[in-house]
């Protein structure tokens, strides 16, 4: 099969089959553009003469390019090819899979970084107001509205511990549980995660003082978040948020998309919750993937030996 129509082939079924992410499949294509490229400058043209030969150079090539690719993006790069030939292997277009030698490489293992608590309540407060406006208090002063939706928005990342871009995903309507909120993630799976009290304030200030505002300003739409012209808020602008929030809080350490889903976790791992639970509220497949929150820091290490062994002093 044509490389191209191949690669088409592929993209779909990972989309409509395996039902991955918009953006993961975004990101599938842009490495398989480029490595069907790569064999097209070798004079490769379909499927069924790419060796596994071809497939070890192209992946050393990548491996050894300068400036260095991060392994991050090397292992993406990697999965991307054997999932396009293991796709055409069992659907009989290939009758080998070449890409089955290959080997992802071995990426650092990185704890991810949590805010303290103090630190995740300044962001939240440089992030805009907090709700204190009393009871049946309506409209707000057009330079709160954004205000309002920034902090809305933080609260809830930190609240569910719901990645950046399924928060931009909601609807109004998943809210409408009470005290929980149904998020759909990786896969289009859908979980239930609790919303605690600060988080449903934030959300009740915005659905009523700004978002009735914003969205006048747009065409009508059943999303939660909405921009400044009314159109639904996208990831990179979540992001810039989060950013903009950092440096108004005046936080040095660096402040990611997932800085707010990696306190969450840390934050309830460190109050005595279960590994499991957490694993559910993160909608994480394996439970392997949640046990990096489990490593205990250093200075917890430390505390506890000074504070626990007979002759530590």
């Amino acid at each position: 099969m044509r490389l191209e129509r191949a690669m088409d082939a592929y993209l779909r079924h990972i989309s409509i089959e395996r039902g991955l992410s918009e953006n993961t499949v975004t990101a599938y294509r842009r490495d398989l553009t480029g490595y069907v490229a790569w064999l097209a400058e070798r004079g490769i043209a379909d499927s069924t003469e790419v060796t596994p030969e071809v497939v070890a150079t192209f992946a050393a090539e990548r491996a050894a390019a300068q400036p260095p690719v991060a392994a991050s993006s090397l292992a993406r790069l990697q999965s991307s090819v054997r999932g396009l030939h293991r796709f055409l292997a069992r659907e009989g277009i290939e009758s080998s899979d070449p890409s089955a030698r290959l080997r992802p490489p071995k990426q650092p293992r990185r704890l991810p970084k949590a805010l303290t608590i103090d630190q995740v309540e300044s962001l939240l407060d440089a992030a805009g107001p907090a709700p204190a406006l009393p009871d049946g208090a309506a409209g707000a002063p057009a330079g709160d509205l954004i205000g309002l939706r920034d902090r809305a928005l933080l609260e809830l990342l930190y609240a569910t511990g719901a990645r950046v871009s399924e928060a931009v995903q909601l609807d109004v309507d998943d809210l409408a549980h009470g005290d929980v909120i149904r998020v759909r993630g990786k896969g289009s799976k859908e979980r239930i995660v609790p919303v605690g009290s600060y988080a449903r304030a934030a959300l009740e200030a915005y659905l009523t003082r700004a978002r009735p505002e914003l969205s006048r300003r747009g065409r009508a739409t059943p999303k939660l978040f909405l921009g400044a012209r009314g159109a639904p808020l996208s990831r990179q602008s979540a992001w810039l948020i989060i950013h903009d929030a950092a440096e108004r809080a005046q936080l040095t350490s660096h402040v990611s998309p997932h800085t707010l889903r990696h306190s969450f976790a840390t934050h309830l791992l460190q109050g005595g919750a279960d590994v499991r639970v957490v694993q559910e509220l993160l909608g994480h497949a394996s439970v392997a993937t949640t046990q990096i929150y489990t490593h205990v820091s250093v200075d917890a290490l430390r505390d506890v030996y000074v504070t626990s062994h007979p002759r530590a002093r």
